[in-house]
């Protein structure tokens, strides 16, 4: 049984095909972009390829490029990932206990 062709389809301009193309080619560039610019390269090769395919080939789960795709043709390119919400980053003590961080230091310097 044929796969069913993809409903969203991309297109690239040059600029963001060099963006992908550079990302691929740093070493130091975070996996999860270099897999995203592989898959929009591959994709600028071939927009008819399925998203099975084109997990397979680079070694993800189907829903990767399915949702890629998605929001490449909605939204525009982008390899980064969104901001989520949360918990902040960042480490305050708090302002029940004021002793906290003494006792912090203290324990770390023993």
């Amino acid at each position: 049984m044929p796969c069913p062709v993809p409903k969203y389809r991309p297109a690239f301009s040059s600029d963001e095909l060099d963006r992908a193309r550079d990302v691929v080619r740093r070493r130091n560039a975070p996996h999860s972009m270099v897999q995203r610019a592989k898959l929009a390269l591959l994709l600028a090769d071939d927009p008819a390829m399925t998203c099975a395919e084109a997990g397979r080939r680079l070694d993800l789960h189907p829903n990767t490029p399915r949702t890629w795709r998605r929001r490449w043709t909605t939204e525009g390119f982008s390899l980064e990932d969104r901001a989520r919400s949360g918990r902040p980053r960042e480490f305050s003590p708090r302002r029940d206990r004021p002793d906290q961080g003494r006792r912090l230091r203290v324990a770390g310097a023993a």
